[in-house]
């Protein structure tokens, strides 16, 4: 592995006790950064923080606007500065036509997915500001791109995502923050890939080039780089990291 320097860098991430929160605190921890955890699972946040020393964690609903706010005066008060955020929190949701979505389901698609992301991003900024450097990452989807059957909540969330992150990027573009996101498609964890009925994992595998699923670490892995000091010229971007699936 390849060590991205992130020493003496303070990170928040999001949805950082499972799935590629995880992957990407313990990339950042072998990075050098101090990472604070920001889920809802207060038993998994203290058991990934347990993992990795100088990981903190708090529960947060990132859809409540209060909650945030006091996360991130916290944050900021405990370590000083906040260099990095990653907006890893996020649902996807089962199998289901549009005809048959109910808004009960839909408004949690937009609201984790989407709100929860506005809402980091909002309060975690102007913590930024005050020393004109930071880096943001946020977790969108190959399923933004394409919009994908079967899924419309969840790829019209991603999508938006994509477009929060073009417009925010571009808001701070002349400052030295930079904000950018990737694009996964099928990634192997738990909840996503290994319950899924194999049927559909096939499905999903069947619609990657590279003719495998992606692994969490790889995702982590560019979501290194893209918080590092060496991401200096790209801001507003979506990375593709779908094995060849999207490439635009």
């Amino acid at each position: 592995m390849n060590r991205i320097d992130l020493d003496g860098r303070v990170a928040i991430i999001t949805g950082g006790a499972g799935g590629i929160g995880l992957a990407t605190l313990e990339r950042f921890a072998a990075s050098g950064a101090k990472s604070v955890i920001w889920d809802l699972d207060e038993k998994l946040i203290g058991e990934a923080a347990a993992r990795f020393p100088g990981t903190t964690g708090l529960r947060v609903d990132v859809t409540d606007e209060d909650a945030v706010r006091r996360a991130a005066a916290e944050t900021f008060a405990q370590h000083g500065k906040i260099d990095i955020l990653v907006n890893a929190a996020g649902v996807t949701n089962p199998r289901t036509l549009v005809v048959e979505y109910s808004l009960a389901l839909w408004r949690k698609m937009i609201d984790i997915n989407l709100t929860g992301t506005f809402l980091c991003s909002r309060e975690v900024v102007p913590f930024m500001q005050k020393v004109d450097y930071g880096r943001v990452v946020n977790l969108g989807s190959v399923s933004g791109k394409e919009g994908n059957p079967f899924s419309s909540g969840y790829s019209a969330s991603k999508a938006a995502v994509h477009s929060l992150t073009k417009s925010l990027g571009k808001e701070l573009a002349k400052t030295g923050i930079r904000v950018n996101a990737v694009a996964p498609a099928i990634i192997a964890t738990k909840n996503l890939f290994h319950d899924m009925p194999e049927e559909m994992r096939n499905l999903w595998v069947s619609r990657v080039p590279m003719g495998r699923p992606g692994q969490p670490e790889e995702v982590a892995a560019m979501i290194a780089w893209l918080a590092s000091e060496d991401c200096s010229f790209s801001t507003g971007g979506i990375f593709d990291i779908s094995g060849g699936r999207a490439t635009y």
